[in-house]
């Protein structure tokens, strides 16, 4: 079994600069984005249940689909700009 060294399958540092460096920095930011209107869209989802069931909940209801709203309009936003964030 011989070693896997640098010169191996192994990855290794992106330098600054690159493309790789580029699209994984925009990776990243999508990657971010999808989890913060995932926890966003969970919240208003449990919260409008919650609503529906005749709690006070409608306020907390309200300002998660405003925020769901916001975040979806700023992802649409920076693909439509080619942006990646």
């Amino acid at each position: 079994m011989r070693s896997q060294g640098k010169s191996g399958s192994e990855p290794g540092a992106l330098p600054p600069g690159t493309r790789q460096r580029e699209q994984l920095r925009g990776r990243f930011a999508d990657i971010a984005w999808t989890a913060l209107c995932v926890v966003l869209a969970l919240w208003a989802a449990v919260s409008s249940v919650g609503t529906a069931r005749g709690t006070t909940a409608w306020a907390y209801s309200a300002v998660a689909w405003v925020l769901l709203a916001i975040a979806g309009a700023a992802v649409y936003a920076g693909h439509r700009r080619g942006n990646r964030a």
